[in-house]
């Protein structure tokens, strides 16, 4: 599942836009998010216009076209993207410091995020031997 997003890191503002694609039930209009995002913080319209602009040219929204106009929808899921900037920041080591940083992010996991590790490891495992693929 690498790769399916751009690989450049989202903003923070990015990172809320594509919250609020994601709470929509079809694809949105730049005039319905700016709407939705403007009930919490002052922004202008052609900065969300701009910014779900980027996201489509990074691949993480589609930018539908709609008569004269564009509707955008998510192009990842929330979970997609997350993996792939987990997968981001691993890519930037490697060897023990990769290990290193592992232990690092385990150690620091809430008793709830260590149990959820847990439990997606042994899912995995358990797909690997139902798939007969033998890589770790």
């Amino acid at each position: 599942m690498r790769g399916v997003v751009g690989r450049t890191r989202l903003g923070e503002l990015e990172r809320v836009v594509m919250d609020q694609l994601w709470a929509f039930e079809g694809p949105a209009t730049v005039r319905q998010v700016h709407d939705a995002l403007s009930r919490t913080r002052d922004i202008a319209y052609t900065t969300v216009m701009t910014v779900l602009d980027r996201l489509a040219r990074k691949g993480s929204a589609e930018q539908l076209r709609d008569g004269r106009a564009y509707r955008y929808r998510p192009a990842v899921s929330r979970e997609e993207l997350t993996a792939e900037l987990m997968h981001q920041a691993l890519d930037t080591v490697d060897g023990s410091d990769r290990t290193l940083a592992l232990l690092r992010f385990v150690d620091s996991a809430t008793p709830d995020d260590a149990e959820a590790l847990r439990a997606a490891l042994a899912e995995l495992e358990q797909r690997r031997a139902d798939d007969g693929d033998t890589q770790p």
